[in-house]
This record gives C-alpha cells, structure tokens and sequence, in this order.
C-alpha cells in the first residue's frame, strides 16, 4: 500500500512502493515534484530534479572586467635569493 501525503508539491512513498514504481518517481521529479521517500512512515530521504545552475559560461565574458598587473610574472624582490 502506497503512503502518499502530499505537502506543497511533495509527495511520499515507503521505500517499497519507491523501488517498485522508480522510473514513475523519476519522472516525476523531473517534472518538478518533491518526491519523499520513507520508511516506517518516515521521511528518510528527498527525491528531486538537479537544478544545473547557470547558463554555460561564455569564453571572454570577463573581457575588460580583469585586469593583470603589468609586473604580474616578476619575482618578488623577497624571492630573488630563490632564484
């Protein structure tokens, strides 16, 4: 038997009925629902879509925002017994 309680787009399945219906989980998550899944009626763990961030990075979008010190590959004067 299926224990779903749902809270604000969260639904609950005992770890049984979660193996056994997976793939529908899945989907669901994926649609954007927060899926719990519990043992002996308690929340154990959260089942939800990775949210991937950020548009992919633009090669040169810090152009003109990053600048490099004229002396930035010179030796530190404290470092030229290193040398």
């Amino acid at each position: 038997m299926t224990n779903m309680t749902t809270r604000a787009r969260s639904t609950q399945f005992n770890v049984a009925d979660a193996k056994a219906r997976f793939s529908e989980l899945v989907r669901r998550a994926m649609a954007g629902e927060e899926v719990v899944i519990a043992r002996d009626n308690t929340p154990v763990l959260k089942l939800v879509r990775l949210d991937r961030g950020r548009a992919p990075r633009t090669p040169g979008s810090a152009r003109g925002r990053v600048r490099v010190a004229d002396d930035f590959d010179a030796t530190p004067d404290d470092f030229r017994d290193y040398e």
